[in-house]
């Protein structure tokens, strides 16, 4: 067993000294199954996970560890970095463990973790597409093997099973491959970094995990090696790698953006630590780039297919989104870590809503079993599916990284929800849940109803010895803010402050409202969104009379928008004829008649078949 006990299970935890806020362990918050994210995880549980155990078998994942050791004669199958498959899908499994308390895995987990033991070298190098493959390209490529890319994961997946089970027998596997990174890489050492940042953020678990003082090293050497020119770049550019300048003064999120977010967190992660002022500026300044002026609506992020990456300001192209899930999952991990280390956490936890209910609801599909990699705002009726941009959605992918890494967040979403402080417990994110108020501020249970956000009520009680001071965030959209039928402001941080003794009630407002883009967004000019609280909504071709193709409607943002049957808005919109020619005089009428619209949350598309799908609609 490690210096944290068991019941502090939970991602993410910073040094009191350096923010303000504390994460609540997983079993602390406990999520209603009735409402939204706790319908989300205990699907996660019954199917997702299930499914990436099977995947990890029929894709070739295991067999590539047996056959280093002589247990399989298999080719090796999928990329270079496909050990990290299974690494996620052990850290979903022990979140879900640290949650439910499931014996469901053990089994499992014994026959895989043996399985990496026995692969693993007395060195602690574990790798199989180097150790089974490409032997002599062991450390030599950087740029491209993943070596501690991987390594990340499987530390994560580790640390994440010792705090949720107090089992240690991967811990060890880990602490065994992060020393022999440090033996070759630490301070005095060798320069190098990997190409596909990752082991940032999974050392400084690791150190607070373990107490090591050198694994916090190691990573903020990692962290200050970068941008010096040490990886070979090719046609990529040093952009891809986020090498094209040291950390400090890298002002931009540029490149392939699930590598610039994962740097991110990890940069954010030795901050906290440390306590550093230039590398939060630079954290900030990446910040305000990220989702001021490259984030989709959805909360997704990539615009271009070519190096899954970032695109120039406001380039945000609703078909040809890439938009790669990890990509998001990528940001919930850096936006929670900014939360902790600003004190400032209202933009930052409603930008993880934002996503949690948008990019990352619509990824995987109502059975838990299918997901999109990439996810565009836009689906053509005439679009083609390409190997990371199906029309629908897929069990599995060659480059699975997307799955494993939706099973592990949603294992964990509930450590989402709240924080405390040294007088407040706050609340982060609405959902039914339970909630176990730390003994600080008087203990007992705070009890959240609510079916947000398909309701904009959300009820609380509290059952503790003396009042609990609640703060609860106020999201900017919402235009009327009610606390026990008064109207109520939110403070400067977009908090509402009560002391709660007994029982209260927030109503937040979920009235629908058009959304308009920037108007540098070049794409989506000349076109509106509809919103709903956090949900931004959309509007498929499956919900149009058979004689009204979607790409020829317009809309009107004075048409009323109304809530019906809790989740779909209606409106109405014009019809353009399909036979307008592409090119004509700006005084033609385009007008051909008016048909009903139903939109539906952005979560739920591609559940009914593939159809034309548009989040943004042209207006008048």
């Amino acid at each position: 067993m490690t210096h944290l006990a068991t019941e502090r299970a939970a991602p993410a935890l910073p040094r009191a000294a350096r923010s303000p806020h504390q994460p609540l362990a997983i079993p602390a918050v406990r999520l209603g199954e009735g409402g939204v994210l706790g319908g989300w995880q205990r699907r996660n549980a019954e199917a997702t996970i299930g499914h990436c155990v099977a995947q990890l078998e029929s894709s070739g994942v295991l067999d590539n560890f047996r056959r280093v050791v002589g247990e399989s004669g298999a080719p090796y199958r999928g990329f270079v970095f496909a050990d990290s498959d299974l690494y996620k899908t052990i850290e979903a499994v022990a979140w879900e463990i640290a949650r439910s308390g499931t014996d469901r895995w053990d089994a499992w987990l014994d026959d895989v973790i043996g399985l990496v033991a026995r692969v693993q070298e007395p060195s602690g190098y574990v790798m199989t597409w180097i150790q089974g493959v490409h032997p002599e390209k062991r450390f030599a490529e950087l740029h491209w093997t993943h070596e501690m890319y991987v390594a990340g994961h499987l530390i994560q997946a580790a640390v994440a099973l010792d705090r949720a089970a107090g089992r240690d027998d991967l811990l060890r596997i880990a602490t065994a491959f992060a020393d022999l990174l440090d033996r070759r890489f630490g301070p005095g050492r060798e320069e190098g970094v990997c190409g596909h940042p990752e082991i940032e953020t999974a050392l400084v678990e690791l150190y607070r995990h373990t107490g090591v003082e050198r694994y916090l090293a190691l990573a903020q050497r990692m962290v200050d090696l970068r941008g010096r020119g040490l990886l070979k770049v090719g046609n990529l550019g040093a952009t891809y790698f986020q090498d094209h300048a040291p950390v400090r003064q890298a002002r931009d999120a540029v490149g392939h953006a699930v590598r610039q977010l994962y740097l991110n967190a990890g940069v954010t992660d030795v901050h906290l630590e440390t306590g550093e002022p230039a590398l939060l500026e630079a954290m900030q300044a990446q910040w305000d780039s990220a989702h001021h002026r490259k984030m989709y609506l959805t909360g997704a992020f990539g615009s271009r297919h070519r190096d899954e990456a970032f695109g120039d300001d406001y380039e945000l192209p609703s078909d040809r989104a890439y938009a790669e899930t990890c990509a998001t999952i990528a940001d919930v991990h850096w936006s929670w870590r900014m939360l902790l280390a600003t004190g400032e956490p209202a933009a930052y936890a409603e930008t993880i809503e934002r996503e949690l209910h948008n990019a990352l609801a619509a990824a995987v599909g109502d059975d838990g079993t299918t997901f999109f990699y990439a996810n565009p705002l836009q689906l053509r009726p005439d679009r083609f599916s390409e190997e990371n941009a199906p029309r629908e959605r897929r069990a599995w992918y060659s480059c699975a990284c997307c799955p494993p890494n939706l099973a592990r967040l949603l294992a964990q979403v509930s450590a989402y929800v709240a924080t405390s402080t040294d007088d407040e417990l706050a609340l982060h994110l609405y959902a039914d849940a339970e909630i176990d108020v730390p003994a600080h501020l008087g203990g007992g249970v705070l009890r959240v109803e609510t079916s947000y956000p398909d309701d904009g009520a959300v009820r609380l009680r509290h059952d503790g010895d003396r009042p609990l001071r609640l703060a609860l965030r106020v999201p900017s959209w919402s235009s009327r803010t009610v606390l026990d039928g008064a109207p109520a402001e939110a403070d400067a941080d977009g908090y509402l402050r009560v002391d709660l003794a007994g029982a209260a009630t927030l109503e937040l407002d979920l009235a629908p409202r058009w959304t308009r883009a920037h108007h540098r967004a070049d794409a989506l000019r000349g076109a509106r969104a509809i919103e709903v609280g956090p949900r931004v909504y959309c509007v498929e071709q499956v919900d149009l009379p058979d004689d009204v193709a979607l790409d020829d409607l317009v809309v009107d943002e004075r048409a009323p928008l109304v809530r019906a049957d809790g989740a779909t808005v209606r409106t109405t919109a014009a019809v353009r004829p399909r036979a307008d020619a592409l090119y004509g005089p700006t005084e033609q009428d385009l007008s051909a008649g008016e048909v009903a619209v139903v939109a539906i949350p952005f979560a739920r598309w591609g559940n009914r078949g593939s159809s034309a799908m548009r989040v943004w609609l042209p207006v008048v």
